[in-house]
């Protein structure tokens, strides 16, 4: 006669956890702990900080599509590759005509080139948050020991850092190629420093204001054209009346204009106090009360780009 099949389950004990073959089943049975066989961690926690640099990292790295498709790695790099060429060019021509100078400050590369700019950053602002919102992945960010302050400075840290990159690997192209014209050492490194200085400026300006409009704004397309909008409409309105306060002789306010675009906020600022020309009609720089405003409003803006990003997250956590 063959075995009987069908009561083969051990019975349980006392001391088992798991129920028995008669155990009752639905809403009226009693409660059991079942041990899946998840092994207990014993290592160390590394806690906020480590989370905050990982996030850091992975956001700056997707900035230029590292650790994602090749596809993803077009943009960013030939953007990069645009805002190097001009660099390239001025350093041969400079090295080549043996000129005294640089033909372009390098505080005014990043305001020449801003076009550029904006398209780098309305394409990787709504790309480093657009999809966490709209993929509902923030809560699972909060469910481990990252906080909301975190996970906002982390990627706010991320796109300036990868904006500074785009803006000072030019200047430092034209720092080199400067050095071998042999142009004067002291001259070329106050220069790049002042540039740098610019540029980070710009950095903190423009990754606030792409990624609060990327956190309004969860659909990527919305998102690209919103950022795009909000740097060439104010700057195109601000110049042409710019324009017509300098052809009737309003020329005080020209500068005072000035005041009402991303970018001519950070023009007016790097003519007032780090040497360089402005792109106004007739190079008109704001004056020093001017200049002083100029930066009180760029410092309040990041400020209040990055209080406005921490308001909008702390819904998109729950």
């Amino acid at each position: 006669m063959p075995a009987d099949r069908t009561s083969t389950a051990p019975a349980a004990t006392p001391g088992d956890h798991r129920p028995g073959p008669d155990a009752p089943y639905g809403p009226h049975a009693p409660d059991v702990i079942h041990n899946i066989g998840y092994r207990h961690y014993d290592g160390p926690r590394l806690g906020r900080g480590y989370a905050r640099r990982s996030l850091f990292v992975q956001s700056l790295r997707g900035a230029y599509g590292l650790g994602r498709s090749a596809k993803s790695k077009v943009l960013p790099m030939l953007l990069l590759g645009v805002m190097c060429l001009p660099a390239g060019i001025m350093v041969a021509v400079t090295v080549v005509t043996k000129a005294h100078s640089l033909p372009l400050d390098y505080s005014r590369y990043a305001i020449y080139l801003q076009a550029v700019i904006g398209l780098y950053l309305a394409a990787q602002a709504p790309q480093s948050v657009s999809r966490d919102l709209r993929f509902r992945s923030v809560p699972l960010y909060f469910s481990r020991p990252i906080e909301r302050v975190d996970y906002v400075t982390a990627k706010f840290a991320a796109l300036a850092a990868a904006l500074f990159l785009l803006t000072a690997t030019p200047l430092v192209i034209l720092y080199a190629g400067a050095l071998l014209a042999k142009l004067d050492v002291a001259d070329q490194t106050k220069g790049l420093a002042q540039g740098l200085l610019t540029v980070a400026l710009l950095s903190l300006l423009f990754a606030g204001i792409g990624l609060v409009i990327a956190a309004v704004t969860p659909r990527r397309g919305f998102g690209v054209a919103a950022v795009i909008a909000t740097l060439t409409l104010p700057y195109g309105a601000v110049s042409a009346l710019q324009g017509i306060a300098y052809v009737q002789g309003h020329e005080s306010a020209v500068g005072w204009l000035g005041l009402f675009s991303p970018i001519t906020l950070i023009d007016g600022v790097q003519a007032t106090f780090l040497g360089g020309t402005t792109s106004f009609p007739q190079d008109l720089a704001p004056t020093t009360a001017a200049g002083g405003l100029y930066l009180l409003v760029t410092l309040a803006t990041v400020a209040a780009s990055f209080a406005l990003l921490m308001r909008r997250y702390r819904k998109a956590g729950l």
